[in-house]
């Protein structure tokens, strides 16, 4: 199992925009095979800043992720102009 940890910070007055795409990314995403987990949080103390917490079987999976069309609709396409900042991390079990 793989995880990603990925935290955004969205441009001042584009949250609402970021929250739409983010739950229309999740519906898609959730559906994939390999993709174990899929959830968007949000800070309750910064508007503009959301984190999703993705797990998949293993690195095809992120791979058939990232090559789905809809990551590209919203990821690469939508997303980019409302984004301030991003950190992506990926993490390995302890154990699998």
């Amino acid at each position: 199992m793989i995880c990603l940890a990925v935290t955004f910070i969205i441009k001042p007055g584009n949250e609402e925009a970021a929250a739409a795409i983010f739950r229309s990314l999740t519906e898609h995403s959730r559906t994939e095979p390999g993709c174990r987990m899929y959830l968007f949080h949000r800070s309750p103390d910064d508007a503009r800043k959301f984190f999703v917490y993705e797990q998949y079987d293993d690195q095809a999976a992120i791979e058939a992720h990232r090559a789905a069309p809809y990551y590209a609709q919203y990821v690469q396409n939508e997303l980019p102009p409302l984004v301030e900042s991003v950190d992506l991390q990926t993490y390995l079990p302890l154990t699998d």
